[in-house]
């Protein structure tokens, strides 16, 4: 089912609900020029779809959500949209975030905390943007890409595109769905695509006072954000755990979907378990 929530400024954000309607939710977000048919995979393992509330957001400024002029440099702009999101799914909620959504997520921590989050997977995520940060450590796909991914020429992003889109995996992956991730990146507008990068952005400080279970999934062999990035923010969080997919690029919840799946399935249904004994 498609619907939508309103955001921070009253930004429309397309929301994709499907599963149990009456279990705990897992909110899942995208990374930068995808949608939320990312977490296609996902979505449609019966395991998860029996034991959890599946909820993914559209970013704004991609997939179906608003197109709006700004807020995109904003921490309480993206912590706003996933906030009216959270409330839509129901709190707690497991939270997932891929590539950029990792840094939404860390937004969201900036201003609310844990509020309303029974536990965080950070998926081949950022945590932090700009020189110098750690946290945001990109891989040769993710250089290579820029800046030509940015314009709005499509003569210049079309192969700077497609290339990036070809080097997210380190498994082979059918050729509909390489197709399906350069189409959604190509339907961001190009001005979003530019505007997700102008942030400098340091969350030392935030990833020290995450005090929910956290999970940190990286492939081992990343080329858009480095494995690095991965283990800063694993190092940073108190207890989190960390899991390396061996052989897989930016795309483990597509190319080693079942483990993937599994590893999710065990956390949140462990998160849940937990939150229902808090309840009693």
């Amino acid at each position: 089912m498609r619907t939508e929530v309103v955001g921070a400024s009253g930004v429309r954000i397309g929301v994709r609900v499907e599963g149990n309607e009456s279990a705990p939710a897992i909110l899942f977000v995208h990374g930068w020029a995808q949608s939320a048919s990312a977490w296609d995979l996902q979505f449609a393992d019966p395991e998860l779809r029996r034991r959890f509330r599946l909820v993914a957001m559209d970013l704004r400024g991609h997939g179906s959500s608003d197109v709006p002029h700004g807020g995109f440099d904003d921490p309480a702009t993206w912590a706003g949209d996933l906030a009216s999101v959270l409330r839509f799914a129901g709190e707690p909620a497991v939270v997932v975030g891929w590539s950029y959504g990792g840094l939404v997520i860390t937004d969201y921590l900036r201003v609310h905390g844990t509020r309303g989050l029974s536990g965080i997977v950070l998926v081949g995520a950022i945590t932090e943007i700009g020189r110098n940060h750690p946290g945001g450590l990109v891989g040769p796909a993710m250089r290579a890409a820029l800046p030509a991914a940015l314009s709005d020429d499509l003569a210049v992003a079309l192969p700077a595109l497609t290339a990036f889109s070809e080097g997210m995996a380190a498994r082979e992956v059918p050729g509909p769905l390489a197709q399906a991730l350069l189409g959604t990146a190509l339907a961001v507008p190009p001005a979003v695509r530019g505007a997700l990068f102008r942030r400098d952005v340091d969350s030392a400080d935030v990833l020290s006072s995450v005090d929910v279970p956290t999970l940190v999934v990286h492939g081992t062999d990343d080329a858009v954000v480095d494995p690095r990035a991965g283990e800063y923010a694993a190092g940073k969080i108190p207890g989190a755990d960390s899991r390396s997919f061996h052989g897989v690029g930016h795309l483990p919840f597509v190319e080693a979907a079942e483990e993937f799946n599994t590893s999710l399935l065990s956390f949140a249904e462990q998160r849940a378990s937990a939150d229902a004994r808090t309840e009693r």
